[in-house]
């Protein structure tokens, strides 16, 4: 485990092989009590409330907010540029939230500027391109109700 001073984390348990970072001044990781973090995940910069499960393989880039019981499946891939490339240009944080109680299925992939309501439930394999209504459950490429 590999994790940056000046990372918050209060009484959870963070499995082999994660990396923590605070990214800069502006952007440091915490990780809120009771939280579970698996094997493999990358977390830089961003904020995770208490009694969270954070499976294997996830990676959470700065500008990204889990608020409390909030559960991630394993390879879950949150984004934080809408529009990636290799120019040294300026780049512009895009808050993604994940509300109280939503769950977030395996191998989704959840992309910037993005709200996930509370109690919301995101289906395995997901691509989540806009905001999800609370307590309502979304799957598929495009992800949306059915």
């Amino acid at each position: 485990m590999d994790v940056e001073a000046g990372t918050v984390i209060e009484r959870s348990i963070i499995d082999s092989s994660c990396i923590i970072r605070k990214m800069n001044i502006i952007y440091d990781s915490t990780i809120g009590r009771n939280t579970k973090v698996g094997s493999h995940c990358t977390i830089g910069g961003a904020s995770i409330g208490c009694n969270c499960k954070i499976q294997d393989s996830v990676f959470i880039p700065p500008g990204v907010t889990l608020m409390d019981r909030v559960f991630v499946g394993p390879h879950v891939c949150f984004t934080n540029d809408k529009y990636p490339d290799a120019s040294p240009r300026e780049w512009v944080k895009r808050e993604t939230v994940v509300e109280d109680g939503a769950s977030i299925g395996a191998n989704a992939t959840i992309l910037s500027g993005i709200t996930i309501g509370a109690k919301a439930m995101v289906g395995a394999g997901a691509v989540v391109t806009k905001n999800v209504a609370a307590g309502t459950t979304v799957f598929g490429d495009g992800a949306r109700e059915r």
